[in-house]
This record gives C-alpha cells, structure tokens and sequence, in this order.
C-alpha cells in the first residue's frame, strides 16, 4: 500500500516539496495505519458502514459533503486529523468500487497516473508540504500588496468607422499623407475616452479581489492596467505601487505581475504536457528544494497542476485550436490557467478564466486559487462572467465598475447590502454578483418602494459619487493610510521580495527580467521548436514528399546533360530552378511568423522568454531540418542531371542551395515582423522577390539590364547565389561545339579552322569552349567571384538575422485590444428601420412589461424522440463509444437544459439529433412523431452552435434577412420575413449594432455579440419542429446569459420545443427550465425528467438516492459534483448511471415515448413525404439571393482584391522596365520569350489568394449547407462569378505595362490575341485554385500543392527546356497536357512572327572564308540547304554571320508554328472548361465538413 504514495508534488508556480512525509509527520501515523487497516479487512461492506457512522458522527455537514474536490476550511489541526481519516477510508471504498477504471473520470485503468488510481487529490496538503519544504530550504517568501490612487486610463474612443469597399483601397494607398501625418502626431485624433475614471484601492497579500462589471465597463482595462500591462493605452495616470516600487520601479519585475487574457493562446500542436513543460524550462528556479533536480521538480509540477485542474487524461493529447482538433474548449481553458500558474507570479490577473468550464470545474479553479492566495499570500484580481454564489464567498473583496466609473470598491460580504441601502429593490433569488452587476444596467435594475432615479444612483456617475460619500470610502481611506504606514516598517519582506527574485533567477539573468539567461532561452525554445516540427506530421510528411518528387522530376527532365554547347543554357535553367525551388520552401515562413504573434505577445509577457530567443532557436532548428531535406534533393538532381561530378563541387552546390534557403527564411520572417497583416506582407513579398528574380541574372544578363536595376544584385542573395552556382558549374569545365551549333554545318562543311561556333564565348577554329569563357562573355560573372559572393551572403544572413532580433524585440503587432466597430453607411431604408427599433426599445423601456411576448405565436405540433441511442466513433485501434443508450424526448411548449461535465458529450448528442453529423456509427431511433424523419428535417430544425461561424462582411440585419430569405416558406412575402426580422433583432437587444459588420472575433463584434447574432440567425428561419442551441449563454456575462434563457422561455411559452446545452447557470438561470437531461462522461445519461419549482423535484430524486442538497446550494452546481463531474469523487458508491436505468423515472420516460410513438403514427400517415422539399426556395431565388451576397462580400473585402491588384500591375511593371523597349537583335529574342513567359507567374500569385478565400467562405457554407439555406450548386456558380468582374480588371492591368512597356507590336490581330491568352491564363488560374481549395479538407493542404503545380507547369511548357531536348518520356504526355504548353506557343508565334533581326556587333559570329572565296560563295549552299541567319557582307573574306533573320527561325527551334496559334488558344479554354467542370463536382460529392 504505502509503496504507492507517491510524494505530494507542487503547483502555486513554481515550489517544489521534498516530501510531504516530513511536513506532516505528526500526521502520518495514522494516516498509514487507517490506510492499511482499511485495505486490508476482507469484509469490507460493514467495516465501511461502521466507519461511515462514524464520519457521519464526527462530521457535522453530513456525509455528503465530506470530499468537496479542492477544499478551504482553515480550521487546521482537528480538520487535518478528521480529513486523513476519511480519506483513508474514501480510498478504500473507491478501490472497492473499481475506481481505477471509473468511466466517470474518463480514466482506464491503467492509465492512472501517480496517484489516480488512488486517493482523492488534496491541494492543500501538496502545497503546505511545498511551502514547509520551501522554508526548510531558505528560499524565501515574496508577498508583495497593490496600492492604487487616483489610476485614471485613457484610450481612443471608438470612431464611427464605415465598412472599406473595394474603391477605398485605391484611395488609401494613394494617400500618403495621412499616415505621415499620423506619424509626426499631426493626425485626425479619435476621440480619447476615459476608460476608467480615478480608481483607488488597496489589495494586501493574500487577498482576491472580484471585479465586476457589464461587458464593455472596463473589467479588462483594469485587469490588464493593475497588472502593469500598459500597451495599447493613450495614458495610464494615477500612483499604483507593487509593494514599496511605482510601475516603473516593478518593470523590471515584469514576470511578477502577469495577466491571463479570455482567449485560449496556445501551440496547437504542442501537448498539455509539452505545454507546461517549454514553460516550466524558462522558470525552473535557481534554488531548489533539498533533494529535488531539474526533471523531477519538472514532472513534479506538472504532475500536481494536471490533477488540480483534473486533466490529467489529457497529458498526451495536443491542445489543438479553431483549425487542429485537441482537448476540449473547457480543457484547453484549464491549461490556459496551469500555464500562468507556473510564472510564479505575486500579482496575478485572470480575465473571465472560467468561460467554458462547467459548472463544478470553475468551482475547483476558484477554490485553487484561493488556496493558493492564501498559502503563498499573493494578490489575485479575478474577472468572472457567471459567478455562482459559492465562487463569490471565496473572495475577500469585491470590486463593481459601471462604465469607467468605481461604484463599490469593499468587503465582498457587504455589497448586496450596500446596493440594497441605496434603494435598488433587493432580489433575494439572485446571487450576489448578479444582483450587484444587475444594478449597473439601466434596463435591469429596479428600484424599492419610495425610490426612484430621482432620488437614487441611476447613472455611473451618481453611483460613483454615492459611493464616494459611504461609509466603505472612509474605511478604503483608512485602510489605504494605514498600508502605505505599513510600507515604511515593513522593509524587512520587501528585502524578502527582491532577495526571493534574485535568488529564483538562473546564471545569466540575473540583471534582466527574465528567469533563466538568454543562451537557456534559447535551448528550451530550440526544444520546442523540435518537438514542434516532428509533431506536426503531415506538414513535414508533405514537404519531404513535395522535395523528392520536384527533385526526381527536375532530374529526369534534365537527364544526363553533357559538357557540351547544346546543354550548357539547359544547365542554367536547372541550377536557376534548383535554387528557387529551396528558396521558396521558405515562403510558409510567412504565415507563421504572423500567425505565431499572439502566442509570442503572451510569452514575452508572461517573461518567459525574448522574443529575440525564439528567433534565434528557430534559425537553427529550420537549418537543421532544411539542411537534411536540401541535402536529398541535391544528391537526386546532381547525380541523375550528371552536373560535374567532383566532391568539391558536389558540395559547394549544396552549400550555396542551403545559404539561399537561410537567407530568404529570415528575409520571409523580417516581412512577417515589418507587416501589421497578411495582405501588406504579401504586397512587400511580391515587389522584393520579383526584383530578386528579375536580377538574379539568369533571366535577363547582367550586362542588358538596366543600369538603374543592376545594384539589387549585390544585396541579392539568390542572384549572389546563381552566380556562384553558374561558376562552380562551368569554371573549370571544357565544352564541346556540337553540330548544331557550328556555322556554318552540313555536307561539305568539315574544315573546323573555317567553321565557328555560335555559344557565347566560342574563339574561332577550334570545336573546344572554355566554360570561364562562356560565362564572363554569356553573364558577366567570373568564376573567380565564387567565395567572394559567398561572404556577401553569409553577410546578408548575419544582417538580416540581426534585423529579425531587433525587431522582434520593438515591433508590436497584435498587443492591442479589439478595435472600433464598422458600421455600413446609412441609407433611408436604414435609417427608418434604426428608428423604428429605437422608438420600440423606448417603449419597452417604460412599459417595463414582458408583453411584447405575446406577439409571437409558434405553431408546432410535433415531438421529437429518441431511443437508446449510442454513437461510435472510429478511434486508432478500433471504436469508441460516445453517447451510451440515451433514452428522451423534446416537446412543443417546453425547455429542456442538457447538461454534464465538460466533454461528457453534450455537443456530441446535441449533432446526433440535430442530424450534423457525417462520422461514426448512429445505432438507435430518433423518430418526429412516431416516423423517421423526412427530407425538410434539417430545414425545420435550428441548430445555434457553439462556434459562431458567420460570414465577416455582413451586417447583422443583412445576415439575418439572409437566413429569413432562404429558410422560411418561399410563399412568405418578403416583406412579412423582413418584419419578423425586425421583430427579432429587437428581441436580442440588437439594435445598436444592428447595421454593424460582423467581423472576426479579433477585430468587430464582441463574443457576447456574436453569439445573439449565431441565435438570431437560427431564430430568423422560423423553425418549425426544433430549436438547438449549444451553450448560448458560455461567454456572456449573467445578464445577457438571462436575457437570452428569458428569451427561449418565451419562444417555449409561445409554442416552440427547445433543447439547449448549458454550462454554469445559476440558480435564477436554471429555474426557467422545464426538464433536465444530465450526462456523465462516457455520454451516459444520469437524469431525464422534470426540473420543478424551486427544482424540488430533482432535489427529491438525487436526495432518494444519497445526494442530499442544502436549501442553499445551487442545483445546478451540486448535482454535477454529485454524480462526479468535478475534481471531487461522487456521492455514493454506486454509479449515478446505473441507478437511473433502474429507477421508476426511466420507466416512465419509456413509456411516455411509446405513447408519443403511438400518437404521431395517426398524424405521420396523412403526410405525403413526396411533397417534402429539401430547400424552402427553388433554385432561382437561391441563386439571386446567395450571388449578391457573395458580391457585397467580395466588393467589402478591399484587402484581398487590391492585393491582387496590386500584385498584377507591379510584376507587370517591374517585368516591363527591366526588358524596357527592346530592340531587335538577336538577344532580344530570347528576352521577348521570358517576358511571354513572365505571364505563367500569374498562377503562382493567385493560387494561395483564391483558395484561402474559397475555404473561408466554404466554412461559412457548410454550415449554412446543413440547415439546407441553399444547394452547393448556388455556393459554387456564386463563387465563380463573384471572381469574374476582378479577373477582367487585373488581366487589363497586368496587359498594359507588360505588353507594351517593352516595345511588342501594337496592331490588333496581335495585341488583342495576346490579350485574351492573359484573360484566359487569369480565369485559368482563378479556377484551378478553386479547383484546389474543393478537394482539398483545409487551406494548409491545398497551398501544399501549389508549388508543386506552379513548377511543373513552368518546366515542361518548353521554356526552360526547349521541347527537342527533352527526354521522350515527357516529351509523350505532360508536355502536350500542361496548358502553359498552349500559352507559351500561341503568344511567342504571336510576338515573333515575321520579326526582321539585326544583330548587334557583339553578337555576330567571326570566322574566315576558305582561301579565294567570299564568304558569300562558301556559305551559298549553306543557306541553300535551308541555313538559318544572314552574313553582314558577303563580299569579304572575314565573315561576320548572324544566326537568325527572322523571328520565325527562332521559334523554329522550339517546333513551334504561327499557323496553330487560335487552335492553341481554343484548348487553352478547353482547360478553364475542364476546371470548372472538376470544380462544380467536387463541390457537389467532396465533404470536408467531418464532425
């Protein structure tokens, strides 16, 4: 037995215990031999009632009350003794009752950690065994108090912003001035609003303080003020002291004041384990105590912080987010709440820590925190939405703020009676924090008999001055004089505090504000980094497989080249592809470096580590892993391309790939820092890179660009990198003149002395050609350059990792709050409406009556039931079993509350009925009266999900007319829909925000709001059977979580069936309920039946069975501790599950739904199912309706068209200044070809645009799909003309500069075919990347094959390779099938046909007649054979010959021909046909909507 006690680990940050054995040694005795003596008795059952009597005897709160998870009674020495008995005992009887494998905890037996499979998790025994273990090893205390004065914040006020169309951003980036002005602080100001207004208070160590307040009151700002957060404030003014230092002063503990925001911001492919773990690593204290090493105080602590928060069941599992799916929301909050823990710190802020966490769960994390408090005597601020009368009695003081103003600032015990005294009508059935927020809202607050506005607070300023003039001002007063007096004498424990900080830090920090030296930083984040990489499988499966594939194809095309003049421009194109390719790996570095800023805002908050240090981990970790990956793709390429094979150079080809990849990793990464969002990083990526490219000297030679253009090159690491790649290929190569190549050739012509060849740097007579000489005469490159080009770049890496450190540490994206709101412009329908609801809100307002409810009236009949109903899900090694014979029913007229612990399968149950879900095995019935549901079951069914999934350019009144538009009858006149709308919007309380865009959750509507928009969008459909909501209340504060619960009383009242899952109500809330369905884990049903007045009936069911309530006990919260949903062990010794399968209740639900069977059978048979109609409107109305709204969504999203734009008119533009008029000499052939090849680009920049996009919008649409809004049909044919209008205008724009900048042909029967070929290209690739994004699940896989096409297609369309010399495989298939193939032939015949060449002296071919000929006679059968070019003078001996005279001959080469030029351009369209073909079917068969 005692073998597995383990020792008692720590949590309240970072303490460590020895051994609890030591700390408690008076205590062990008997613990142990109760322990023992319990184990070991074979007649169990009357020993443990025997010992029950007695506990029952010598507890005085009756049995039931014993384990309460986390507990806080301080009555120590004889609470101790009688707490080790029972647990002694509790452990005994749970072993008994298999407790090892209880599905309750979601524990299998062997699974158990430490000490799961026995005992109950005692906090406060772990931490005092901490603490005492602490002082043993003189480690000292750091309690430290807050003082605030006068603390006034200001910020901007929110400026009355209208939505950006697509016009606007033209305008803004036209307009200069205005961030200019801004800069030098000359701007437009927004209106500076006082966020909170003259704050004052006192918190000692060791005390919590609540804070409450409205949505929008300033709980946050003052949070995050106290917590010396000041960024993203106009002004912080006010004294505000940690202990004896100012603000200022405690920067430089930064670690020690720490604020947990409401967002989970985590890793999402990290485990809870790896998690704590990375944090754990940059705050392991430098003093530990005795006995104790690194990892284990490590697993120590993340040990005791998993069972305090009982997750341990998640130490494997990621912690997933919104995309990757992990732990539960209410886990994921717990680990949120660990991960602060662990800073260790004495001032701690949690903002609405317990959104989404059950009931009894936010209980346990209140009573750790107090336990916490108190033992290690910090200061804790705590913002609750929600808070239940017993989370409230944990706390010593209570702060109440009502729009910036401080109403109530005083012991928590006091304020309902403070409240109360200034005439607010008391309501006893509220608890208090409820009541005393409800007295700050103007439409919730009442007043008492002979009180009035008139003569009471009725508005924050007059509550403010009541306040002021209380008695709990003066005493606030007295106790502020009286703490700073203390200051003075208490220098002893502020030397404490500061020898405590010092004493924590590791060698290397002890001068900064972080725990552990840089160079530590870097080695936990290099850790993390690692695990971050491996664990992410399917990215790095995907990349290895992107670069094997590219890198056998690369090789194959380019097979066996020799060392001769025909492959030597083939050579260059694969080295310049080569580099590219690895280069652009990088690219994704992008997305993550912005994605990865709330998580490194947090961290450096939290002072884990610099943001520097995480650059610097990364750099070497992305090295490591590129460096393997580039290294397979050089052996493939290299060997199978028979580059020369030497080790030497070998490897310098390796080197230069693998330098190019670094520096443009961190020049990726530098964007990510630079850019506040997406759309300016890829504006900036595109105008950089494409100069990269243009100069990189492969496309156009050094000596023919531009002398203005020619510098980049020295900053450039990829050109830097050709160069040297060009050199260490050709420097000391020998080639050889192939017959091809020699002028002139053909029978006749063997003489070599009178012969030449025509590759740059060839010397006359001789078939040998130095590869030095080619390249100083071809590129302007000397070999000699290689390792100075190579120091250039290793200089360029060093500068831009500098850069990237700098400003990591001082650019600040992302730390602000949520910004102001955006309106849509007023119009006259508008403004009617606005006024309408305004003068209706008026009324109510005064009326104060509930009877605006009696406008609704709904009439449904039908009852929707279901039968022992499980559900399977497939799990790696089988199934596993999610919902467990759950037996009910939902009728008209009625609320029923669904209800269990977190991830007990609520969600799960709720998809099942609602018929979401497309996984897993559904056994059982769900019947609508009687029979299987029909074709209009999703359509009269209404499903409000947790996750409010809506379209972010709508209004809320536009996304509600949509839902009424397409979901109610299509008979209904639009006018009646509109009304209803109206009607609805002012039921939510929505009329301020009624023309607000939506927006995302970090930039628009707030969480509160968007979740009455997610309902009213489900409400506007009028469902005719069934209403379902998922957590409609989880994130609101209590009023608007009862105005919404008073609301579906309503609806129910007024004939609706209701069934709604929800977290955390209070007793008020749970009240308006008609019946109960409570699930424990496993989805098995402990309760199904009436609620009750005053809930006796459930009270009266859990008190049969063991479970006894107090009067003052909120159900709600009691009844899930009982069955076990908490950290504490159930009542009783049977599971809850068991008892209700054989109890009378499930007897009765039994029958009840045999009678609903029976009666819906007469009904079900007068319905005609062929009637049904899956959608309410035909397929017209559904297209008209969903086109413009996809139109105005794309006419409101500016960034993602001007981006586009953007990026069209600046390649176009850079391509046409680099090859800026260009003559007609035989080089500028050749450039003609790479500016026509310069439209195959066009893919590259739209592919990831169009795709991310489509996926956005396609998640909009599945779950607008599910409530059959419309068929995917409409979704897709809208899709695909919302992109039409904007292809047209950047094919224009694109055309324009590139055509005619650098000098091609101006009459129509050109320009207007190489025209279309660009619209054609456009609309090619805005559909292939529709095409992607549809069968592809997420937008992460669909870039994934981005790169993959966008080469594949650019190397066999001929360009890169002329079509003879590539290998016959290709040559049979994917040439003809790449469609580039048709852009590249139809537009170079176009461009080149019929064009005279002159060459220029420096391209002319110098060779000597034979002895007493012209060279007009010796080259006459030459051109008589079909000879190619011209001679300058043919009267001369020293010929000077020119290889083409027109254009045509050049193309001849490629086998191209002007005549196929419009049969090339008709299969061009055959491919954008193909694509929309492909498109509109995958949309139709392809779900990626798995739930």
């Amino acid at each position: 037995m005692t073998d597995h006690d383990p020792e008692k680990t720590p949590v309240g940050g970072l303490r460590s215990p020895e051994s609890t054995r030591a700390a408690n040694s008076d205590a062990v005795p008997s613990t142990q031999s109760n322990r023992l003596s319990a184990a070991s008795i074979p007649t169990f059952s009357d020993s443990s009632e025997e010992m029950r009597e007695k506990a029952r005897q010598s507890n005085p709160n009756g049995f039931s009350r014993v384990q309460s998870g986390v507990s806080i009674e301080q009555a120590e020495a004889d609470f101790a003794e009688l707490r080790r008995s029972m647990s002694g005992l509790s452990k005994a009887s749970r072993r008994n009752s298999h407790r090892a494998a209880d599905p309750e905890k979601g524990m299998k037996a062997e699974v158990t950690g430490s000490e799961t499979s026995e005992g109950e998790f005692d906090l406060e025994e772990v931490l005092r065994g901490g603490l005492d273990a602490e002082k043993e090893a003189g480690i000292k205390d750091k309690h430290i108090g807050v003082y605030w004065d006068g603390l006034t914040v200001k910020g901007m006020g929110g400026m009355t912003n209208y939505v950006k169309t697509f016009p606007d951003a033209f305008v803004d980036f036209v307009d200069y001035w205005t961030p200019f002005m801004n800069l030098i602080g000359k701007g437009r100001k927004g209106v500076e609003a006082t966020l909170l207004d003259n704050f004052r208070g006192v918190v000692n160590p060791g005390e919590m303080v609540l804070v409450l307040g409205r949505p929008g009151s300033g709980c946050t700002t003052f949070l995050k003020s106290i917590a010396n957060q000041r960024w993203g404030y106009t002004g912080v003014t006010g004294d505000v002291r940690y202990g004896p230092f100012t603000d200022k002063e405690f920067k430089e503990y930064r670690g020690e004041a720490v604020y947990n925001q409401e967002d989970d911001i985590h890793l999402a492919t990290l485990n809870v384990e790896q998690t704590l773990g990375f944090a754990i690593d940059t705050k392991v204290p430098n003093k530990l105590p005795a006995g104790v090493d690194k990892a284990k105080f490590k697993s120590d602590v993340i040990t005791t912080l998993l069972k305090m928060f009982n997750i341990e069941h998640t130490r494997n599992t990621v912690v997933g987010d919104a995309l990757v799916r992990g732990v539960s929301g209410g886990e994921r909050k717990r680990v949120s709440i660990a991960e602060m823990m662990i800073t260790n710190a004495c001032v701690l802020s949690w903002d609405n820590s317990t959104r989404g966490l059950d009931a009894s769960t936010a209980l346990d994390f209140a009573k750790s925190l107090r336990i916490q408090t108190n033992l290690y005597k910090t200061s804790t601020f705590v913002s609750l939405y929600q808070a239940s009368e017993n989370i409230y009695k944990l706390f010593d003081k209570i702060l109440v703020i009502d729009s910036g103003k401080q109403v109530y600032f005083g012991p928590t015990t006091e304020a309902r009676s403070y409240f109360e005294g200034l005439g607010f009508l008391p309501r006893p059935r509220q608890t208090t924090p409820d009541y005393v927020t409800g007295c700050t809202d103007e439409f919730e607050r009442e007043y008492s008999d002979g009180y009035s506005p008139a003569n009471a607070p009725h508005s924050p300023v007059t509550l403010n001055q009541a306040f002021e003039n209380s008695k709990y001002a003066q005493q606030l007063d007295a106790e502020m004089t009286n703490y700073k007096e203390r200051l003075e004498t208490e220098t002893h424990k502020h030397d404490d505090f500061r020898t405590a900080v010092l004493e924590a830090k590791r060698r290397g920090a002890k001068r900064s504000v972080y725990s552990v030296g840089f160079h530590q930083q870097v080695l936990a984040l290099m850790k993390r980094q690692f695990v971050l990489k491996l664990q992410d499988k399917l990215g790095l499966s995907l990349s290895w497989l992107r670069t094997i594939v590219i890198a056998i194809v690369l090789g194959t095309l380019y097979l066996n080249l020799g060392q001769t003049s025909a492959s030597a421009f083939s050579k260059g194109g694969l080295l310049f592809i080569s580099l590219l390719f690895n280069a652009f790996q990088a690219f994704s570095e992008l997305g993550s470096t912005m994605t990865g800023r709330p998580v490194v805002n947090k961290h450096k908050a939290y002072a884990f580590h610099r943001p520097s240090a995480l650059w610097i981990a990364q750099i070497f970790v992305d090295t490591a892993f590129s460096a393997v990956q580039i290294l397979v793709f050089s052996v493939i390429v290299y060997f199978l391309s028979n580059l020369t094979r030497t080790a030497g150079q070998f490897f310098i080809f390796y080197l230069l790939i693998l330098v190019g990849n670094i520096a443009m990793t961190l020049y990726f990464r530098i964007i990510g820092c630079l850019s506040p969002d997406f759309d300016y990083a890829i504006k900036f990526a595109v105008v950089t890179v494409t100069l990269f490219i243009l100069t990189s000297g492969y496309l156009i030679q050094y000596q023919s660009q531009q002398v203005w253009l020619r510098w980049i090159f020295y900053i450039n690491a990829l050109g830097l990198s050709f160069s040297s790649l060009m050199a260490n290929e050709f420097g000391h190569a020998e080639l050889t003149c192939t017959a091809e190549s020699l002028i002139p050739a053909g029978p006749g012509y063997d003489n070599i002395s009178n012969q030449v060849c025509t590759l740059a740097g060839s010397k006359p007579g001789t078939t040998t050609i130095s590869g030095a000489d080619y390249i100083t005469q071809g590129f302007t490159y000397r070999p000699e350059d290689l390792w100075r080009n190579f120091g250039i770049i290793i200089g360029i890496i060093a500068f831009f990792l500098i850069m990237n450190v700098v400003l990591g540490e001082f650019v600040k994206y992302g730390m602000g709050g949520n910004t102001a709101k955006v309106f849509v412009p007023p119009n006259e329908e508008r403004k009617k409406l606005n006024k309408a609801l305004d003068s209706k809100r008026l009324q109510r307002t005064k009326s104060r009556t509930q009877a605006e409810g009696s406008a609704l009236k709904i009439d449904s009949t039908s009852v929707l039931t279901w039968e022992d109903l499980n559900y399977d899900v497939p799990v790696p090694g089988g199934t596993r079993r999610l919902l467990n014979s759950v037996y009910g029913y939902c009728q008209p007229g009625e609320l029923t509350a669904l209800m269990g612990a977190s991830g007990a399968g609520k969600t799960t149950l709720l998809d099942v009925l609602a018929a979401r879900k497309n996984i897993g095995v559904i056994h059982g019935d769900i019947l609508v009266d009687g029979s299987k549901p029909g074709k209009e079951f999703q359509r009269s069914t209404s499903y409000a999900e947790q996750l409010d999934m809506h379209d972010p350019t709508q209004t809320v009144r536009e996304a509600l007319r949509f839902s009424a538009d397409l979901r109610q009858s299509f008979e209904t006149p639009q006018s009646e829909k509109y009304s209803y709308v109206e009607e609805i919007i002012a039921l939510l309380e929505m009329e301020s925000i009624a023309d607000c865009i939506i927006g995302t959750p970090e930039a628009g509507l707030t969480v509160e709001q968007r979740k009455r928009v997610t309902i009213g969008v489900e409400l506007a459909a009028k469902p005719q059977l069934l209403l379902f909501l998922d957590e409609p209340t989880s994130g609101l504060d209590s009023q608007s979580a009862f105005n919404i619960v008073r609301f579906l009383k309503k609806l129910a009242a007024a004939g609706q069936a209701i069934l709604c899952t929800i977290h955390q109500p209070n007793a008020a809330l749970f009240e308006n309920f008609d019946r109960l369905l409570l699930l424990q884990r496993g989805g098995r049903c402990v309760y199904f039946g009436d609620i009750g007045k005053d809930a006796h009936v459930l009270r009266d069911y859990l008190g049969r069975h063991g479970a006894v309530a107090g009067p003052s006990d909120n159900i709600a919260e009691y009844m899930l501790e009982a069955v076990g949903a908490g950290s504490s062990a159930r009542i009783g010794d049977r599971d809850w599950a068991d008892i209700f399968e054989e109890s009378p209740e499930m007897a009765n639900v039994k029958d009840r739904i045999s009678q609903f069977r029976e009666a819906g059978k007469k009904a079900a048979a007068e319905v005609d199912l062929s009637l049904e109609k899956e959608y309410a409107s035909p397929l017209w109305h559904q297209i008209k309706i969903v086109v413009k709204r996809t139109n105005i969504s794309y006419w409101r999203s500016p960034n993602y068209l001007f981006t586009r734009v953007f990026n069209h008119v600046i390649i176009a533009l850079l391509t046409g200044l680099t090859y800026l008029q260009l003559d007609d000499s035989r080089s500028s052939l050749q450039y003609k070809v790479f500016v026509m090849f310069q439209i195959t680009v066009l893919p590259a920049l739209l592919l990831p645009q169009v795709e991310l996009m489509f996926i956005i919008k396609r998640a909009i649409f599945f779950r607008e799909q599910l409530s059959k809004m419309y068929s995917s049909f409409t979704f897709t044919l809208a899709m695909v003309i919302a992109e039409l209008p904007y292809s047209i205008l950047c094919s224009v724009l694109f055309f324009l500069p590139l055509y005619f900048i650098p000098g091609f042909q101006a009459e129509s029967s050109r320009a207007g075919y190489q025209y279309f070929m660009i619209l054609i290209t456009e609309l090619f690739a805005v559909s292939l990347g529709q095409v992607l994004a549809a069968i592809s699940p997420s937008a992460f896989v669909s870039s994934q094959y981005d790169p993959f096409i966008v080469i594949t297609f650019s190397l066999f369309c001929g360009v890169t390779i002329p079509y003879p010399q590539m290998p016959g495989f290709w040559k049979a298939w994917l040439y003809q099938l790449d469609p580039f193939t048709r852009l590249i032939s139809g537009t170079i015949t176009t461009a080149l046909h019929g064009l005279a060449v002159k060459c220029t002296s420096g391209e002319l071919n110098a060779f000597t007649a034979p002895d007493g000929q012209t060279c007009g006679t010796y080259m006459k059968d030459f051109f008589a054979a079909g000879g190619s070019g011209y001679l300058v003078d043919d009267n001369t001996s020293n010929c000077e010959y020119c290889a083409y005279t027109l254009g045509d001959q050049f193309y001849g080469a490629f086998e191209y021909t002007f005549d196929t030029r419009w049969r090339d351009l008709g299969i061009f369209i055959a491919f954008v046909a193909s694509n929309t073909i492909i498109l509109f079917t995958a949309t139709r068969f392809l779900n990626w909507n798995r739930r």
